[in-house]
């Protein structure tokens, strides 16, 4: 096996919108899967994924037969998908894709009512030369300031039984967090740090893409250095979702 012990990573964190243009007048899944190619990330973490949607698969000639994140990972990378909200025409959550195999994975239910369904979709990687897997979660969180203090919390209880403090952990996704509360509490509970903050002394706007106001997208880290982060505003990431991608190249320490 291939030592990629001090081999830099790529990873990236995108709210796909379901597939939809900010408005649900287009559907773009295969541009934005062209996008994320892009990127070539080794790790992404993608919310709003839609696993299933029987009639806009009946109104969009190029919808993909398979759900979303099998589309967006093809042969190229292994996959994930934690299942969160059903409705009569299908469901919706949370995906990982990566180009390490994924020993295991698990969805964990943090929803606090019946309007908003979320998941802590939880991942174990295999990396070559580690000496431990990779702990990978990808995280969308509720609209209302007091679900998300609770949902941090059940997201630090979860990692605090299910992580060993040793491992190295990512946590990205779309936190909702505009008054930017997580950073300390995720600091204080799990001794984790943004990558966009660590690089530029602030967080990233990505939200709504079309003119970035909001810091609601992040890659939260535990034992990596930062080389680089990004939030992706071009031309070619326009139109594909309400929400900029983030993107960062780790190192572990």
């Amino acid at each position: 096996m291939t030592d990629l012990t001090s081999k830099p990573l790529r990873i990236a964190t995108y709210n796909i919108h379901k597939g939809m243009s900010a408005f649900n007048r287009r559907h773009v899944l295969p541009a934005l899967k062209q996008a994320l190619g892009g990127l070539a990330a080794d790790l992404v973490f993608l919310q709003e994924v839609q696993g299933e949607h029987r009639q806009r698969a009946s109104l969009h000639a190029d919808w993909p037969t398979a759900p979303q994140h099998a589309f967006l990972a093809d042969d190229a990378l292994h996959h994930a998908y934690g299942r969160n909200a059903d409705y009569r025409e299908g469901h919706h959550g949370n995906a990982v894709l990566s180009r390490f195999p994924i020993l295991g994975w698990h969805n964990q239910d943090i929803s606090l009512n019946t309007l908003e369904r979320r998941g802590l979709l939880h991942a174990e990687l295999d990396i070559a030369g580690w000496s431990q897997p990779l702990h990978a979660l990808c995280v969308h969180l509720n609209l209302r300031s007091a679900d998300r203090r609770r949902q941090l919390a059940a997201l630090a209880e979860y990692v605090h039984a299910e992580v060993p403090s040793d491992a190295p952990l990512i946590v990205a996704g779309d936190f909702n967090d505009w008054q930017q509360h997580a950073c300390g509490l995720l600091q204080d509970s799990l001794g984790l740090r943004e990558a966009f903050h660590s690089v530029h002394g602030r967080l990233a706007a990505s939200f709504p893409a079309r003119l970035p106001l909001l810091t609601l997208d992040r890659i939260y880290l535990r034992g990596f250095a930062v080389l680089q982060a990004e939030v992706h505003t071009q031309a070619a990431w326009q139109g594909l979702s309400d929400h900029a991608p983030l993107s960062a190249t780790i190192k572990r320490l």
